[in-house]
């Protein structure tokens, strides 16, 4: 029996209403993913995820590889008991982490020899060494091991492709867990012609699903918006579609508009712990001066337990006063806002409003970006047209 099936549910243009069943429950998308890189969404407990309504978490097979290591997580039960989380997760496969430790690691056909960012020991990564760590971690979905190149250079991009898709063919047969899914990852910088050129390749070896990677690590929001463009009608409908490593949430507003199903950011619960909160205005400086004595809470449509329950001044004090306790109210409210917002995108989708729903957030959230205008131009184009 198949432990992982995708249903798509509803369409919206090329948005998605989906679910993908994993052996620890259904992830209901377009979602976003918390990343708890070694093993814990940092200040925050599962109880927290799951009064936040996560449904997937993210953890990082290089750091957890060099820290606790693999070995001694699958002894204690895989990473799912190991955290105390019940619900499905992902690694990925630590590809992105070696390759920008540029001056740590030297690369070749078969694999990546790196030193650790810890203690400067030497390691190496192939295919199938990265497949029997995850394996051992036992998330249930696991990423290829591939080559993350500088998106601008042609020239790389060419050469790390037909790397990265060898790597693929060679994470497909080293892995042998049944209840674990294998996604590959599509590469190929900012040049259609690759992007489809690698949807291509990794759709023939059938994978449960694909991600797309490669993409929020230098090129402009255009580019990539531009990206998903070309790639996204290129991926099998009936397969999750998951874009790495972003989080900014117009970027996820714009993405679920092209097609993708899923995503993951460290950037909510970063800029929580520097004193950045999200609201559907922009972001909010906390530590700033003019919120010393502010009543308010960060947000006032907000129904977090922070919101709830504290001041911005009182948010603000503890921040000045580096107390712990601030870093975790700010990344409850920061993770409240960015699962709140993926409820909204499916709601949206599922009532056919969701062109209308990403205007509307433009039209709020102070970004500039040329695609974010021109989704505001189709809202007032629209508009006129009912008058």
């Amino acid at each position: 029996m198949n432990q992982f099936t995708f249903s798509l549910q509803a369409t919206d243009g090329h948005a998605r209403l989906s679910r993908f069943d994993t052996p620890h429950g259904p992830i209901s998308m377009p979602a976003f993913a918390p990343v708890g890189t070694l093993a814990n969404v940092k200040t925050l407990e599962p109880r927290d995820l799951h009064e936040l309504n996560a449904t997937l978490v993210l953890s990082n097979t290089y750091h957890l590889y060099l820290r606790p290591g693999h070995e001694l997580v699958e002894r204690m039960g895989g990473l799912h008991q190991f955290m105390g989380w019940d619900g499905p997760m992902l690694t990925d496969s630590g590809g992105y982490q070696v390759f920008s430790l540029a001056h740590r690691r030297s690369l070749d056909d078969d694999g990546v020899t790196f030193r650790s960012h810890l203690d400067g020991s030497s390691h190496r990564f192939t295919p199938e060494r990265v497949m029997e760590i995850e394996q051992a971690l036992g998330a249930d979905i696991a990423m290829v091991l591939d080559e993350c190149a500088e998106p601008l250079e042609r020239e790389y991009n060419e050469a790390a492709l037909i790397r990265t898709h060898r790597w693929a063919e060679r994470c497909r047969a080293a892995h042998t867990k049944a209840d674990q899914a294998l996604f590959g990852i599509v590469q190929g910088g900012i040049f259609p012609d690759l992007r489809l050129q690698s949807a291509a390749f990794l759709t023939e070896l059938d994978f449960p699903g694909y991600a797309v990677g490669g993409l929020a690590v230098g090129e402009t929001k255009e580019q990539m918006y531009t990206t998903l463009d070309e790639t996204c009608p290129a991926l099998p409908a009936d397969k999750p579609r998951y874009l790495m490593g972003v989080g900014a949430p117009e970027d996820i507003v714009e993405a679920v508009y092209r097609g993708i199903d899923f995503f993951d950011s460290v950037l909510p619960t970063r800029i929580a712990r520097n004193g950045a909160l999200l609201t559907r205005d922009g972001r909010l400086n906390i530590r700033n001066q003019r919120f010393a004595e502010d009543q308010r809470p960060i947000a006032e449509d907000c129904t977090c337990y922070t919101c709830r329950t504290f001041s911005r001044a009182y948010l603000r004090h503890l921040f000045k006063a580096k107390e712990i306790t601030g870093l975790r109210l700010a990344t409850i409210h920061n993770l409240h806002f960015m699962l709140g917002l993926m409820e909204e995108i499916r709601t949206a989708i599922r009532g056919g409003t969701f062109a209308d729903f990403r205007a509307d957030f433009h039209d709020r959230h102070t970004i500039t970006d040329q695609a974010v205008r021109h989704a505001q131009r189709q809202k007032r184009a629209a508009s006129a047209a009912k008058r």
